[in-house]
């Protein structure tokens, strides 16, 4: 098990590939310059079968109005795009729930 805070390249980890078991990117996704870079990096050094959770303390809306925006359609965080992201770059979207209060979606390593 790896319990660590890691302040590297979200798309260049220093890990091996199918390293961990599982993976907690709290506010990372909105943050990278290729969503799904970083998907297929995290796809890379978590075993088959892993899980990745994605969280944020607010959800889209509230997230989005805190700066001044509107949520568009094509955002990576939203579920018909996180869905096709992660299909493409290794998971399987398990779980998504969109509250005011949180964002969490939860996927599966293929």
């Amino acid at each position: 098990m790896l319990v660590s805070q890691m302040h590297d390249d979200a798309r260049r980890l220093p890990l091996a590939t199918g390293s961990v078991d599982a993976v907690f990117a709290a506010g990372l996704i909105n943050h990278l310059p290729s969503p799904a870079g970083g998907l297929r990096e995290l796809a890379r050094i978590t075993r088959p079968g892993g899980r990745l959770v994605l969280f944020h303390p607010s959800g889209r809306a509230a997230l989005a109005a805190r700066h001044g925006r509107t949520l568009g359609p094509d955002e990576p965080l939203a579920e018909h795009v996180l869905r096709v992201t992660a299909a493409d770059t290794g998971w399987v979207l398990t779980g998504y729930d969109d509250a005011e209060h949180r964002f969490l979606a939860v996927a599966a390593r293929r």
